[in-house]
């Protein structure tokens, strides 16, 4: 009998073997080629990047896209940049890890209740997939989200996390076309369904908004507070 892990790996390996979008294809096995001086030593993942985690994860959390020195080198997302560092000590933080660290495949980071994805899965030019891409992403997202069952809280970090994870459920009929769609900001709340999970919004912990101070480790931390309290307190209901 096909358990939700068997699931999952097959669809990982639908996306590792994905040529649906030429210029990321491209721009992945480009920046593997070249790579940048200090992982000169490296041999680069360069293709797409499936999610990872528990497969009976109660927080789903739905990033950018792998980043072109971090999944895209290491072959697994938020891990081996400063993004991985933000977001791996957080769930460490709040019980979802069972270290704080990310930096390769094989470092023995386990996730405890959790599952990390994109909409994006291979490494875009400037960070910045188009809408177009993110369209034939989609789906990935969408099997996923059906895949991972007991999903109680979803985290999406950024504007385009948001953007693709309100539209896979509209997709999957889970949010109706008439429910007023909130406006995005750090820190939000939204629950439309009780039998859908709770959406919190967060800024990406990118470089761009830890290093201007848009977003701190006090703002990010509360966010995956707030996620930990939800599992709880639904897993003791």
């Amino acid at each position: 009998m096909k358990t939700i892990s068997d699931a999952l790996q097959a669809l990982s390996d639908e996306i590792v073997a994905c040529t649906r979008c030429p210029r990321l294809i491209e721009h992945c096995r480009e920046v593997a080629a070249k790579k940048r001086r200090m992982y000169a030593d490296w041999d680069y993942w360069g293709k797409p990047v499936p999610g990872f985690g528990d497969p009976e994860a109660q927080l789903l959390v739905v990033g950018l896209a792998p980043a072109a020195h971090g999944g895209n080198r290491t072959g697994r997302m938020f891990t081996g940049d400063g993004s991985a560092d933000w977001l791996i000590e957080a769930l460490y933080e709040f019980g979802f890890a069972n270290q704080p660290t990310s930096t390769h495949r094989d470092d023995g980071l386990q996730l405890h209740g959790a599952y990390i994805t994109a909409p994006a899965r291979c490494a875009p030019p400037q960070n910045r997939p188009t809408a177009g891409e993110l369209h034939n992403c989609r789906p990935f997202l969408r099997r996923e989200i059906e895949l991972l069952t007991n999903v109680r809280v979803v985290v999406v970090l950024g504007r385009i996390g948001f953007d693709a994870f309100w539209r896979a459920m509209q997709e999957l009929g889970r949010i109706g076309l008439d429910t007023r769609r909130p406006i995005f900001s750090h820190g939000a709340r939204f629950t439309w369904d009780p039998a859908q999970p709770t959406l919190l919004m967060s800024y990406h912990p990118s470089r761009q908004n830890t290093q201007t101070g848009r977003l701190t480790k006090a703002m990010f931390h509360s966010v995956f507070a707030a996620a930990r309290k939800l599992v709880d307190d639904g897993a003791s209901t």
